[in-house]
């Protein structure tokens, strides 16, 4: 049998001994992140991405080899095992292959074939797949199988008829041919059932056909709502007559005698009770496989376009959670994320208090030199931005932005907030999640269950631990890029760093509370339950900001201190080949020393654009079509994206009006919290609030 080295050699593009060098550091304990960054020397330079698929393709494949091993010895068992099945065993590359090839020798307890079989009518079934006699010469056959549990002829055959449709339905290549014609040509046909809402989600699927070959991720997982809210029913179709037809021409020979009519009979109960069914039921899984993985891949790069967000860096910053009759409440934070203050204020319908609101807002921007204010993006949004903008023009210069407040109130309920905030009210707490969205998108988002976080689509209907897994990934790999600040860093963001779980999260977030801030990266090594080997997976993407060692604010790993000290003792450091071998380390490891020590405390977020702050605000009845506005991006689909406009509601752009050259995917020209300087408006319902956008032309 081929060993996992060779198999996964066949399916990576990694050679044997890179892939040795990995499955060697893994069992080690070694995170994906630590050998990414400070193993380069033995992966050939992967990084993070490809070393997940690896891991991916590596798990597969085990569990691959462990299956092959298992039916092996079940096989061998039973006796059942010759050189033949042993090879097709050997010879399968995918585990659906190798069920296909197995399918035949499983045990059957409660089908219609195996209480044929008990009766005794297997070889009755041998001679009608022979096919030789006349149906006349068959029946008088069958009558010597009458006896005990077969009561007459008519018994006998359709046992043996079971038999033979049973064993075409286990045939490997049959079910591979059905599974190709599904796969090219077969239809997913959608109706409405007697629950459809006319003019509900689903209206455009009441009668809906298409190919399955080319249906996107994000309608079959709106039709698969569909059908879990019981308004649209769902099946896979092909020209079953046309595969009858040429089941008939393979099968039936011309010599065969008039019993080969009772044989496609037995072909033809095989393929609608058993076949199809199985490869339909297989098909539906597959679509939703593929469609999970597409959405959960689309929520990844929205994902980390959003935790990538640049913070904002020093400044004093007031977060609003609008409402209209419980009233829009305001929360303070320092520019380290710290809580300071809180209050309500009424200044929207039906209430309308703006004098008493406006004073409410001087005072603690007076008392906490406030410098921006984060708006949610919820109820009341819309007002909430013109009672902040009337202040502006009143004289209170306090500029603004919107942020999503989606999953805020998740966050505010959640135990992460009660351990933060325990004598806070949870609407208090919501406010504060929204002004951290602006001071820190990536630690405050962390603490956010991911289908909550209002990015992607369908996120709702996907595999949850597949989500949960996708954004536990991209946040360790921004981590590993960005780096974590222990002294400040939450412990939901902490959690995430490489060999640091959960609860050694808390106890450094504990440590730093008693015993102060951090000093240097070795001092994490007082920190209850933080060992030698969590330390060496962890060092090289914490940062210590102001701390005793320059070295401890950059991504050099403590292992290589040495060699970064040593470099100071070179005028010219271009000949990295040289100096390599001279210092005994790996030359991919010293470009990266001499990368961080030319920006020590970088963060790559501070190259990218910030949200931009704003005084004005946009009505929508003062638009008309062709009127030029701009905007932030606020999420990112298949089919196109969401834009706030500084409206109540986001205006979006489809992909057609996109770019003028064709786009495979929105995420080719757009980013999450990008900001778009000019859109045109190109459709407005004012009834609705939708407004139509493009980008072709401006």
């Amino acid at each position: 049998m081929q060993n996992l080295t060779v198999l996964l050699a066949n399916k990576t593009t990694l050679n044997p001994e890179q892939i040795t060098n990995i499955l060697t550091l893994l069992d080690k304990g070694d995170t994906i992140p630590f050998i990414a960054r400070y193993r380069k020397e033995l992966t050939g330079g992967a990084d993070d991405e490809q070393l997940r698929v690896f891991h991916d393709v590596y798990l597969s494949a085990k569990r691959l080899l462990e299956r092959k091993e298992e039916i092996l010895h079940i096989l061998k068992e039973r006796e059942q095992l010759d050189a033949k099945l042993q090879s097709q065993i050997d010879g399968a590359q995918t585990m659906t292959a190798l069920e296909d090839i197995y399918r035949p020798y499983k045990e059957k307890k409660n089908t219609r074939a195996s209480t044929a079989i008990r009766q005794g009518l297997e070889p009755l079934a041998n001679i009608l797949q022979s096919a030789k006699l006349s149906q006349e010469a068959f029946a008088k056959e069958a009558s010597r199988f009458v006896r005990g549990e077969v009561t007459d002829v008519a018994h006998a055959i359709k046992g043996a008829q079971d038999i033979i449709a049973e064993r075409y339905a286990d045939r490997p290549k049959e079910r591979e041919i059905l599974r190709e014609m599904i796969q090219r040509h077969g239809m997913i046909e959608v109706k409405g059932t007697k629950k459809f809402v006319e003019n509900g989600s689903f209206k455009n699927y009441k009668s809906h056909a298409e190919r399955v070959a080319y249906i996107p991720s994000h309608r079959y997982l709106a039709i698969k709502r569909g059908e879990k809210e019981k308004e649209l029913s769902v099946k896979l179709t092909i020209d079953t007559e046309r595969y009858l037809e040429t089941l008939k021409r393979y099968k039936l020979k011309e010599w065969m005698g008039s019993s080969k009519t009772l044989l496609f009979e037995a072909y033809k109960d095989g393929f609608k009770r058993l076949l199809y069914p199985s490869i339909e039921r297989e098909m539906f899984a597959l679509l939703k496989e593929k469609a999970d993985h597409d959405a959960i891949s689309v929520f990844g790069k929205n994902m980390t376009q959003l935790f990538m967000t640049p913070p904002i860096v020093g400044k004093v910053l007031l977060g609003a959670d609008p409402a209209f009759r419980t009233g829009c409440k305001l929360a303070v934070i320092d520019a380290n994320g710290t809580y300071l203050d809180h209050a309500v204020i009424y200044p929207v319908p039906p209430r309308n208090e703006y004098e008493a609101s406006r004073d409410v807002v001087a005072k603690l921007v007076k008392k906490y030199h406030i410098q921006g204010v984060a708006i949610g993006n919820g109820t009341a949004s819309n007002e909430t931005q013109a009672f902040f903008a009337k202040l502006n023009s009143d004289g209170l210069t306090l500029p603004y932005t919107v942020v999503s407040e989606a999953g805020a109130s998740v966050y505010s309920a959640s135990s992460i907030a009660s351990q933060e905030y325990p004598d806070l009210d949870v609407t208090i707490r919501g406010a504060i999640s929204i002004a951290g969205r602006l001071r820190d998108p990536m630690d405050t988002l962390v603490k956010i269950d991911p289908k909550s976080l209002g990015i992607g689509q369908y996120q709702h209907d996907v595999d949850q631990k597949l989500l949960e897994r996708k954004l536990h990934e991209g946040v360790e790999s921004l981590v590993n890029a960005v780096g974590v600040d222990v002294n400040s860093a939450s412990a939901s963001l902490l959690s995430y760093v490489a060999g640091i779980g959960p609860k050694v999260a808390e106890n450094i977030v504990k440590h730093r509370e008693s015993a102060g801030a951090f000093e240097s990266k070795k001092s994490l090594l007082n920190v209850k339950g933080l060992g030698a080997k969590a330390y060496e997976q962890a060092a090289g993407f914490i940062r210590i900001r102001d701390g005793k060692s320059i070295f401890d604010n950059t991504g050099i790993h403590p292992e290589s201190y040495a060699v970064a000290q040593a470099l100071a003792h070179y005028d010219d450091l271009s000949d990295t080949q040289r100096i390599a071998k001279e210092l005994n380390v790996g030359e991919p490891t010293l470009k990266d020393i001499i990368k961080e020590l030319a920006k020590p405390g970088f963060d790559p977020r501070e190259e990218l654009p910030t949200i931009p702050f704003k005084q004005g605000l946009t009505e929508i009845e003062h638009l008309k079509e062709g009127s030029i506005v701009s905007g932030v991006v606020r999420n990112i689909a298949d089919f196109g994206a969401f834009i706030d406009i500084g409206l109540k509601n986001d205006g979006m752009i489809h992909i057609s009006e996109m770019s003028e050259k064709r786009i495979k995917h929105p995420l080719e020209v757009l980013s999450v919290n990008q900001c778009l300087a000019r859109i045109e408006v190109i459709s407005i319902d004012v009834e609705k609030g939708k407004v139509g956008l493009s980008l072709k032309g401006v």
